[in-house]
């Protein structure tokens, strides 16, 4: 719950220094809309949102910005759908300690929950899944596959700056033809929302330990990573790979002046988290043994 400055990272924020310097306001905010934390829990819950950004600050971001600094020269070149897999692995590699930090912190709050805040958790769920229905789901199936192109182009102008005709058809094309299902998409969301509130509600009632509630935590971001369900996981697989190929396929198309336009961005995203690092070392060694 605690990821968003290492998301902030990777996506591509044009603001990563500014977002990620109010992070912990930020991750605050949407926790707490989440489980409506009462006076008494928000410190504690405030205190796990700083320690979380203090050992990420110093700890993690000079691993984003190698990842960064790597992918350059591999903008400016030719690529194929089993390299953008293997991107995608390393980014996905590279925020596993963020999750796994996030987990442990959590635990500590986990014992405090009480029974109006997992109702209020279900809630919130609900409303989520309404939104994701909206954007995701529109009834008019032309209207439900520009929402899908727009989303595919926004990123991709994001890295490439302005597509041409040309490569905004291979994006069309992709995003036509792919295996996504926001239905079954949707479903498996419900599944793993109801599968955390259970996971919490057991922790509470159990009184479990510690060490208890950081494995069960672990196996909930385990049940999210890859789901339960062999065909929905099957099916995440060839998405996976079909996204690879798509975006191999758009990279190729791109011109010489968008690929540079792209190292550029690379640089930027990279240049941010540089400096974000040098902020955690003039904070002094403390931020990285933050417990």
């Amino acid at each position: 719950m605690l990821l968003v400055a290492a998301a902030l990272a990777l996506a591509g924020c044009s603001a990563v220094r500014l977002t990620y310097n109010h992070g912990a306001q930020l991750a605050w905010w949407w926790l707490d809309d989440y489980l409506d934390f009462p006076r008494e829990q928000s410190v504690a819950a405030r205190a796990a949102i700083d320690r979380w950004f203090d050992w990420h600050r110093a700890t993690q971001l000079s691993g984003y910005a190698a990842l960064l600094e790597a992918t350059q020269a591999q903008a400016l070149e030719p690529t194929n759908a089993a390299a953008m897999c293997r991107l995608w692995a390393q980014a996905r590699e590279r925020l596993d300690p963020a999750l796994d930090r996030a987990l442990v912190l959590g635990a500590d709050l986990v014992p405090g929950l009480s029974d109006a805040q997992l109702r209020h958790l279900e809630r919130r769920y609900v409303k989520n899944i309404d939104h994701l229905r909206e954007d995701y789901l529109q009834p008019d199936p032309a209207k439900r596959q520009a929402a899908a192109l727009k989303r595919a182009l926004d990123r991709a102008e994001q890295v490439y700056g302005r597509l041409g005709e040309a490569q905004r058809k291979v994006l069309a094309d992709g995003v036509a033809a792919s295996p996504f299902d926001p239905q079954a998409w949707i479903r498996e969301r419900q599944a793993r929302q109801r599968d955390t509130v259970a996971t919490l509600r057991r922790l509470v009632e159990d009184k479990a330990d510690l060490d208890a509630r950081v494995a069960a935590l672990r196996a909930l971001a385990e049940r999210s990573e890859s789901s339960p369900d062999p065909a929905y996981r099957a099916a995440q697989h060839r998405l996976t790979d079909y996204n690879c190929a798509l975006v191999a396929r758009l990279h190729n198309a791109t011109t010489a002046a968008q690929r540079r336009h792209a190292r550029q961005t690379l640089e930027g995203w990279e240049g941010d988290l540089r400096a974000l690092m040098a902020t955690a070392a003039r904070s002094g060694p403390a931020a990285a043994h933050g417990s």
